[in-house]
């Protein structure tokens, strides 16, 4: 049962060759893809637990990458497998299951986007905190949302829904809209998918987020991605 009122899901892929980053191939082996996706999801789980008042889930495909995962979450994070046949099913379960352990305000990311800034978390429990229905989304460069959050369920915005194009983001606030939910937007962030997004990354000249990247900067020192993208530090 939940121990607080607020809760983080990250759901994520384990981090095997030849099943995730498969848009980096081009450029990296499926060994190093799986490793660029292993070292993003590891910095983002030791980052996150930094949040006070907030229990931890790691929500994991496949069934049987249990132990790998255990392996690579902080001991605060509690291990369920996703549910559901595609990607609104699966997040739309994650939130049911949350909300029937007893949380109240819940936030949902992906493993694969560099550390979110814990101040995006504050402002999105915070916003949370109502007795109305509430949902907090966060846009990605890609015109999805690489964070969403619900205080009570809200189901809709995951069904009849396509994913992965550019028009997801406003397509869930069409549907906020249709329901007559209030909504907040966070700030902007990103995941790393592409190259481009290496490349947006290096842009990136925040250095507070780059020392919550240390794994994942050095493997891509390691790879040499400076000869696709120039120096990431």
């Amino acid at each position: 049962m939940a121990t607080h009122a607020n809760a983080l899901a990250v759901i994520a892929k384990a981090p095997l060759a030849g099943q995730v980053k498969t848009r980096l191939l081009s450029s990296f082996t499926a060994e190093e893809a799986a490793e660029l996706s292993r070292s993003l999801l590891v910095d983002q789980l030791n980052h996150v637990q930094e949040l006070d008042q907030t229990d931890f889930y790691l929500v994991f495909a496949p069934d049987d990458a249990r132990l790998l995962m255990e392996k690579l979450a902080p001991s605060c994070f509690r291990l369920f497998p996703q549910q559901g046949d595609d990607l609104g099913g699966r997040m739309a379960a994650v939130f049911e299951r949350l909300f029937q352990m007893g949380h109240k305000n819940i936030a949902l990311i992906g493993g694969d986007l560099p550390p979110v800034p814990l101040g995006f978390f504050d402002q999105a429990y915070a916003f949370l905190m109502s007795l109305k229905r509430r949902v907090v989304l966060g846009p990605s460069r890609d015109g999805g949302y690489y964070l969403v959050g619900c205080n009570q369920p809200t189901p809709e915005i995951f069904q009849g829904m396509t994913w992965s194009h550019s028009e997801v983001l406003k397509e869930t606030q069409n549907k906020l809209g249709s329901l007559k939910v209030d909504y907040h937007l966070l700030p902007p962030w990103f995941d790393i998918d592409t190259v481009d997004d290496l490349r947006y990354l290096e842009s990136v000249s925040d250095h507070a987020l780059k020392k919550t990247m240390r794994n994942t900067l050095s493997l891509l020192g390691r790879l040499g991605v400076n000869k696709i993208t120039g120096p990431l530090d």
